[in-house]
């Protein structure tokens, strides 16, 4: 289990050296980190050496338009890191323009993955015109703790490169926190074990990771473009891919409003006779509340959506 230290952020403090932005005056590294799964990585790697705080938080990298004062919390950062693979690089570019903080250097951490490792992303372009078009990579890699490891490891080699001095702390720490990682992977392991139940029909395009990580598959999801809610038509067919493939599980993210289209979706699964279909409640883990973001909340969060699974799979 991660140590539950304090991790700063947002909040402006009495006797900041940059009162608008609101970083303490102490030494160290200031990071900016994306959004809330990035930040809780630095916090743990950094530790007491490095402020740590997240650029979004009641919106996520899908929904998140920066403001002014978004800009101005960026103003003396040192670091920005982000998650890249096109998910939150516009944004991140935005900040740093808007804030006018010529020394802030962005980390884009997706590059740092091997592409080998990545699932192709969502495609919302029309086939039929033939015109080339990418589809890209999904990017929601913070989901596979196999994956988590491989950011944690950027950011310690970007955090030891920038601060020297404190290179064997950020290394050691970031080697505890790679334990952490491997046990939750383990331990997700074990609680899905002898499940049935291997296929699961998710929200929107967020969970690939998650379920490769842990024997699961995503059969098909809810909302080709996330906030967008099915067609009649779309709904029937993905019943019926539901019934053809027997799935049964229904997991849907509380960042948006699809419980009662995942419940007509229950209730068409009983009605064509698929024996106790359930919903349950994934969370991405793209927003948070500030004051729960301490480092042990992406562990915490990880293993709540591990054991709400574990309980609706069979």
């Amino acid at each position: 289990m991660s140590r539950l230290l304090p991790l700063l952020l947002l909040a402006p403090l009495a006797g900041c050296a940059d009162p608008v932005a609101g970083w303490p005056a102490k030494p160290g590294l200031k990071v900016v980190a994306s959004f809330p799964p990035l930040a809780c990585f630095a916090a743990n790697v950094g530790g007491g050496d490095v402020t740590v705080r997240s650029a979004m938080t009641h919106a996520g990298p899908h929904d998140f338009d920066p403001t002014a004062e978004d800009m101005q919390r960026v103003r003396g950062a040192d670091l920005f890191v982000l998650n890249g693979l096109g998910l939150d690089d516009r944004a991140a570019k935005k900040l740093k323009d808007g804030s006018r903080n010529g020394k802030l250097k962005l980390i884009d951490l997706g590059v740092k993955l091997d592409p080998k490792l990545l699932h192709e992303g969502e495609c919302h372009h029309d086939h039929a015109s033939g015109e080339p078009h990418e589809h890209g990579k999904d990017p929601h890699v913070w989901l596979g703790p196999g994956l988590a490891v491989k950011l944690v490891e950027g950011m310690r080699d970007e955090f030891a490169a920038a601060d020297p001095a404190h290179a064997d702390a950020y290394t050691a720490r970031a080697g505890e926190y790679v334990g952490t990682l491997n046990a939750l992977l383990a331990d997700g392991r074990a609680m899905l074990a002898g499940k049935a139940d291997r296929r699961i029909v998710t929200s929107h395009e967020s969970l690939e990771y998650f379920a490769a990580a842990f024997g699961l598959s995503v059969s098909d999801v809810i909302m080709t473009t996330p906030g967008r809610e099915p067609t009649s038509k779309e709904l029937a067919a993905l019943v019926d891919s539901c019934v053809r493939n027997k799935v049964r599980v229904i997991a849907i993210e509380p960042q948006y409003a699809g419980g009662a289209t995942a419940r007509r979706i229950v209730e068409e699964l009983a009605r064509k006779g698929v024996a106790d279909p359930a919903v349950v409640e994934i969370d991405p883990l793209e927003t948070a509340r500030e004051s729960d973001l301490v480092p042990g909340w992406y562990e915490a969060k990880m293993r709540d959506n591990l054991k709400k699974l574990a309980e609706a799979l069979k």
